[in-house]
């Protein structure tokens, strides 16, 4: 199997616990063992070190994606494999790092982690839909804060049908349908 250089962005969106890190670890696993360069910008950590002090307001959501998207770019534009499971919420935010991409030329797939609501609540792997539900946090993505769907991924994954492995596979069939893999 040959090792495609280019690089490529590969944002995965979805609400809180879709799975969306454990997806992109997997993958990013299985990309560095054939010998491609990987990076995964998790969207805790990129909150922690490139987006300390913002909120959780719209402005400041999409001030966070923006940022993410331009390192995510310029990752990819040297032949990294930047894999950003980051939830994105809003559409608008996501065309333009999709614009952005375009405009630099550089690979950009959107991915819908597409896992219902009352799954995620139920893995609640941070705590949040439970903090919510006891009235100790608000504003949490799909549940009293809005998440618009991408309404045309270039691929949807229903984590909640199949294995990490199996949606990883699906994701990683489609990098080597678009010459990536």
């Amino acid at each position: 199997m040959s090792v495609t250089d280019q690089g490529a962005t590969v944002w995965l969106t979805g609400l809180p616990s879709a799975g969306k890190t454990t997806i992109a670890r997997e993958l990013a696993g299985q990309l560095r063992a054939q010998g491609h360069r990987v990076e995964v910008l998790d969207g805790d950590e990129i909150r922690e070190f490139l987006s300390a002090g913002l909120g959780f307001s719209r402005e400041d959501r999409h001030t966070n994606v923006q940022r993410i998207g331009f390192v995510a770019e310029l990752l990819a534009s040297q032949g990294v494999k930047a894999l950003v499971p980051v939830i994105a919420p809003y559409a608008d935010s996501r065309e333009a790092v999709r614009k952005r991409h375009a405009a630099e030329a550089t690979a950009y797939l959107e991915v819908h982690v597409a896992t219902p609501v009352e799954v995620c609540s139920v893995r609640d792997v941070k705590g949040l839909y439970a903090k919510q539900a006891a009235g100790e946090i608000s504003g949490l993505t799909g549940v009293d804060d809005p998440y618009e769907e991408p309404t045309a991924p270039d691929l949807r994954i229903e984590s909640h049908t199949q294995s990490v492995q199996e949606s990883a596979a699906a994701l990683h069939a489609l990098l080597t349908e678009r010459g990536l893999a």
